[in-house]
C-alpha cells in the first residue's frame, strides 16, 4: 500500500499536523523538541534521513531516561547517592578501581553477591545505593530495603499466608540489597525467614549487603550458629567482600568542619 503525501500544507498547518500526529502516537520528545530540531536542520541543511534520525533517537534517549528514573523510584532507595559522589580520598580501605568494576553490573548477570563490611560512617549504604542506582540505570530491577524491614514485612507475610507470595516478590527482582543487617538481633523465625529469601535467590539472582558486623560477629544478630553458618555462605560463595575499615568518614569530616569554622 502507498502513503499518498499530504502536499501544500502551509508552515502553520504543517506544525498543527505534527503536533497531533505526536500526541495521537505518544511521542512527547519529538512533539516538544521538532521545532529545534527543524530550525538546527535548516540551517545545518541536513539531509531528510539525518532530520528524521535526529527526531527518533531523542525520542529514544528520553524514553530510556524516563525508564531508568521509573526504575530508580521503584527501588525505594531512601536518598540519592552516586559513584561520583564517594570521597575514595578519604577512605584507603576502599579501592576505587574495584568499585568502578561493580559498576558495570556484570556481577549482577552473574548473579553473585555482594557483601559491604565496616562501620558507621565507612560509606557502605552509600556504596550500596550508588551500585544499586547504577544498576538500575543499566536496566536491572533493584530492590532496596533495611534488614529489620525485610524481616517484619516477611513475619507479617507469614502470619497473614501470604509468604510465598512475598518471598516470590523478592525473587523477581534482579538485585536485592538489604542495607543495616547486623544492627539488631533478629529471632529464630526471622533469620529463617530470611535464609529463605536467600535461599530462593542463590546461583539465581543478586544480592547485595551492608553490615556494620564482621562475619564473625553475625552470631549477634543470627544466634542459631548453624543457621548464621548458612546465612553467611549464602552471601558469601562466589561473591564479592568489600571491608570498608573502621575510620568513620562523616565523624572525621564533622570535625573537619568545626575545627574550619
Amino acid at each position: 500500500m502507498t502513503v499518498q503525501p499530504h502536499r501544500g500544507l502551509t508552515e502553520q498547518a504543517a506544525d498543527a499536523a505534527i503536533d497531533t500526529a505526536c500526541r495521537m502516537l505518544r511521542l512527547p520528545t519529538i512533539r516538544a523538541q521538532f521545532p529545534d530540531l527543524a530550525t538546527t536542520a535548516a540551517r545545518e541543511q541536513m539531509t531528510y534521513r539525518g532530520f528524521l534520525a535526529e527526531l527518533l533517537m531523542a525520542e529514544c534517549d528520553d524514553r530510556a531516561r524516563r525508564r531508568s528514573e521509573r526504575r530508580i523510584k521503584a527501588a525505594g532507595f531512601p536518598r540519592q547517592k552516586a559513584l561520583r559522589d564517594f570521597h575514595f580520598d578519604a577512605n584507603s580501605s576502599i579501592d576505587p578501581a574495584t568499585i568502578h568494576t561493580l559498576a558495570s553490573c556484570e556481577w549482577i548477570k552473574k548473579g553473585e553477591p555482594l557483601c559491604l563490611i565496616g562501620d558507621s560512617g565507612t560509606g557502605k549504604s552509600h556504596l550500596l545505593i550508588a551500585l544499586g542506582t547504577e544498576a538500575a540505570m543499566a536496566g536491572f530491577r533493584v530492590k532496596y530495603v533495611l534488614a529489620t524491614k525485610l524481616v517484619n514485612e516477611l513475619v507479617e507475610a507469614a502470619d497473614d499466608k501470604q509468604l510465598t507470595k512475598t518471598i516470590a516478590r523478592y525473587g523477581r527482582v534482579d538485585l536485592l540489597a538489604i542495607d543495616e543487617l547486623g544492627y539488631m538481633e533478629l529471632d529464630r523465625r526471622g533469620a529463617e525467614l530470611l535464609f529463605q529469601v536467600l535461599t530462593e535467590r542463590e546461583e539465581k539472582a543478586s544480592v547485595a549487603i551492608a553490615s556494620n558486623e564482621s562475619f564473625g560477629g553475625w552470631t549477634k544478630t543470627f544466634t542459631d550458629p548453624r543457621l548464621c553458618a548458612a546465612i553467611v555462605d549464602r552471601l558469601t560463595f562466589g561473591g564479592n567482600i568489600i571491608e570498608t575499615g573502621t575510620d568513620s568518614y562523616r565523624l572525621a569530616h564533622t570535625k573537619n568542619q568545626q575545627g574550619s569554622g
